[in-house]
């Protein structure tokens, strides 16, 4: 089973490295192979995505991913920034479907900032659409006065676009993800004011009437966001395009305690998946061991179980990580009064020392 290892920028190294840790005790036939992605890529390569990465990326079962960016290449053109480069993945390799899942493990209900009785047992799939929408629909661009001299002269431009076909796969796939969960599809949109989403609303439509056994149902995006925080846990699968559910899942990953616990996966057709925390490369925190491992690992269990067929060492990792919230031990993202404040590598080694311990018993 190869793995590509893409640790990228800032934070990414030190949570990839706890990952990696916790892989390796689980006795399996990994082949990992590393490579330069974002950033630290542009910087060695000339491109946050190099030939020699993507071409990497392609062979492996699975993709193992950190984070990419750093406020000091925001003045680069944008094909040059390191955001391009997991752009540039998702769309070679055909990675349309973005899981998302929003857990409150119960031993950090009282780090979420909304009150227990709204988190407890929450436990959210979103599914976003990731390789259409207005991040890739063209055409786009910028339009600047011909003197130059007038900012507020300059026009810029996007194109939201969706297809049918794009439509209809993201929606099969959380039909069937709902099958296997609470029996409930919520499809977000803003069909009211978007045509694009009018389409979007339509298609989801037809496709949940091959699902009898599934309920559907439609909400706008504005509200979406409010039910969210108002009433959590009355949603069980939610289905929506790119840039709504790049919003809705970051704000979901607070219910939750922290962005440090959101896991995803990124899939194609053929199961072939990208791994990466929902989180970003926090540039203010490199290199202080303070970061949250957790999202990472969790997306390593993911990892394991999607792309590599291995569900029970998946279950192992997420029962490690159980074990180490239940024993108190807390990164400072979801650090609470009574808890232990542990930093990134303490993390990883807590997990670690959880699955072995689980192993010799057994």
């Amino acid at each position: 089973m190869k793995i590509a290892v893409l640790p990228g920028d800032g934070i990414g190294t030190e949570i990839v490295a706890e990952a990696l840790k916790v892989l390796k005790v689980l006795d399996l036939p990994l082949e990992l192979e590393s490579a330069d992605v974002g950033g630290m890529a542009y910087d060695k390569h000339g491109h946050p995505l190099p030939e020699a990465t993507l071409k990497l990326a392609r062979e492996a079962d699975a993709i193992l991913f950190g984070a990419v960016g750093d406020w000091k290449y925001d003045k680069l053109e944008r094909q040059f920034r390191p955001e391009q480069a997991i752009l540039g993945l998702r769309k070679s390799l055909g990675l349309f479907a973005n899981f998302r899942p929003a857990i409150c493990y119960e031993q950090l209900t009282d780090a979420s900032s909304l009150k227990p009785e709204l988190v407890s047992g929450l436990d959210i799939l979103i599914i976003r659409e990731l390789t259409g929408d207005i991040y890739f629909g063209q055409p786009r661009g910028r339009r600047i006065a011909p003197d130059g001299n007038f900012p507020g002269a300059e026009e810029a431009f996007d194109t939201m676009r969706y297809s049918r076909p794009e439509i209809e796969r993201i929606a099969h796939v959380a039909f069937q993800a709902a099958r296997k969960r609470g029996k409930r599809v919520t499809s977000v949109d803003k069909a009211n004011v978007l045509e694009t989403f009018q389409l979007w609303k339509d298609v989801v439509t037809e496709v949940g009437q091959q699902y009898p056994d599934i309920k559907l149902d439609h909400m706008y995006v504005d509200n979406a966001a409010m039910q969210l925080v108002k009433a959590p846990k009355a949603f069980d699968v939610i289905v929506t395009g790119n840039m709504f559910g790049d919003i809705l899942s970051d704000a979901a990953a607070m219910l939750t305690g922290s962005i440090g616990m959101l896991p995803s996966a990124s899939l194609n057709a053929s199961n072939q998946g990208l791994y990466e925390p929902s989180h970003g490369s926090a540039p203010d925190i490199a290199g202080k061991g303070v970061a949250n491992p957790l999202a990472t690992i969790l997306s390593a269990a993911m990892m394991l179980r999607f792309s590599l067929n291995q569900p029970q060492a998946a279950d192992r990792i997420e029962s490690a990580v159980s074990a180490v919230l239940s024993q108190g031990l807390r990164t400072a993202d979801i650090f609470s009064a009574g808890s232990t404040k542990v930093g990134t590598r303490q993390m990883g080694d807590a997990v670690v020392a959880a699955i072995t311990k689980k192993t010799t018993k057994s």
